[in-house]
């Protein structure tokens, strides 16, 4: 994937992408480049997580939230990451228990494009062309205001309440044993775009509070179309918001609710006190 310029988020969804994770969403700076997956990688994944980077000074970064390995982790054959589609794949398909919402991952690549896109939701834009899912079926419905036009909740709800569900109805232990046995994938994606002292684990749980933070949905925020046709909030401050806070944002105050209990105990399953 060639390294381009981030234009405006539209999916409103994407913390499902945190079952494949065990969590969502990562915290970059505004001024700094959205990283980009490689189209492959060379090297394999052995069959533990890769020891953590050796600290050569008192500048280097430390480690806060090592994941834990499963006791068999050793007998479990993973893949080498360019080699691990399939098996990423299909342990989603085992967690999600409906697969006709994976008709919305991008397939190729999928570990990669799962960790850039974790890494780029605290931006303001991220490039379609480093996302892990498509968007989901149908449009993002408004309804004519006082003046201005506004997000048509209900029909919004109903729009995203399938991948709400499967995101909040997945048991979280499972989910978080699923992404530690399959970690050293995921840490090796992630060094190949943030260097060798890029630790995934920690970028995970700094999302996971980036998400939490995000303010409640704005259902009577006037929204209008920008010069392709896409809907903006008026308001700047809320238009300004990053790609995981306007996902969360556009769900109902109950769907958003559901979701953030659930990154609670993902967060609980994968972080340190």
């Amino acid at each position: 994937m060639q390294q381009v310029r981030k234009p405006p988020a539209r999916w409103p969804w994407l913390v499902v992408a945190v079952v494949a994770g065990a969590a969502g969403w990562w915290l970059l700076r505004p001024a700094m480049p959205v990283h980009q997956a490689p189209a492959s990688a060379e090297t394999a994944a052995p069959g533990g997580a890769p020891p953590p980077p050796v600290a050569t000074g008192s500048d280097a970064p430390r480690i806060q939230h090592p994941p834990e390995p499963l006791p068999d982790a050793a007998d479990e054959a993973i893949p080498a990451l360019a080699d691990s589609d399939a098996l990423v794949f299909g342990e989603l398909e085992a967690l999600s228990g409906d697969p006709s919402l994976l008709g919305l991952l991008i397939r190729e690549h999928l570990v990669q494009r799962l960790v850039v896109m974790v890494d780029n939701l605290t931006e303001p834009r991220v490039q379609t062309s480093v996302m892990a899912l498509r968007s989901p079926p149908g449009q993002y419905a408004v309804v004519e205001g006082e003046g201005a036009a506004v997000a048509d909740m209900q029909a919004n709800t109903a729009r995203y309440a399938p991948y709400v569900a499967a995101f909040t109805g997945a048991e979280p232990q499972r989910l978080a044993n699923t992404y530690r046995r399959l970690y050293p994938l995921f840490q090796q994606a992630y060094a190949e775009i943030g260097g060798p002292d890029a630790y995934f684990n920690d970028r995970l749980v700094q999302v996971i509070d980036h998400l939490l933070q995000a303010p409640p949905p704005p259902s009577a925020a006037a929204l209008v179309r920008d010069e392709r046709g896409r809907w903006r909030y008026v308001d700047p401050a809320l238009e300004s918001a990053s790609v995981g806070h306007k996902a969360l944002m556009r769900l109902s105050a109950e769907q958003q609710a559901a979701v953030k209990q659930q990154l609670r105990a993902l967060r609980r399953a994968l972080a340190r006190p």
